[in-house]
């Protein structure tokens, strides 16, 4: 019997949940949670969009506004206020907090990849991204064409 479906599902969903537990434990010292990770680090590429936050993120309008707050009230970003769709910059603080999260992010990469070469490394991303491709295109299919 081909275990695919179970070995995927089963892989991506541990794969996920270790990655937000990671998170999770990383920021638990500066009061944030696992999504508040994403929008520091996405804001310290380049000034972002909550919009272009929630594209990137794949997380809904709400909890990212949630998370835009506590971030700014924790004085690591910033923003206009009443602003629709402001571009969002880090302060200094959420700079140096950026920099703590590439740090670790870097380790917890390394240690997990620890046992790929950069050849495997590279095939393996190049899969998971067409996996990702072609499953979010049979979704859209499923959309279209009903049930």
């Amino acid at each position: 019997m081909d275990d695919r479906f179970e070995n995927f599902t089963v892989t991506v969903l541990k794969l996920g949940k270790l990655v937000q537990k990671i998170k999770l434990f990383e920021m638990e010292s500066y009061g944030l949670k696992a999504i508040h990770v994403m929008c520091i680090y996405f804001a310290g590429l380049a000034p972002v969009t909550a919009v272009e936050l929630c594209r990137l993120t794949s997380e809904d309008k709400a909890a990212i506004s949630r998370a835009l707050s506590l971030l700014k009230q924790k004085g690591y970003i910033t923003y206009p206020a009443g602003a629709y769709n402001a571009e969002i910059s880090l302060t200094e603080e959420g700079k140096k907090l950026c920099g703590f999260i590439n740090v670790r992010a870097t380790a917890a990469a390394d240690f997990a990849g620890k046992d790929l070469t950069d050849a495997d490394r590279a095939v393996l991303y190049k899969s998971l991204s067409s996996i990702a491709a072609n499953l979010e295109s049979y979704y859209k299919g499923l959309l279209k064409n009903g049930r």
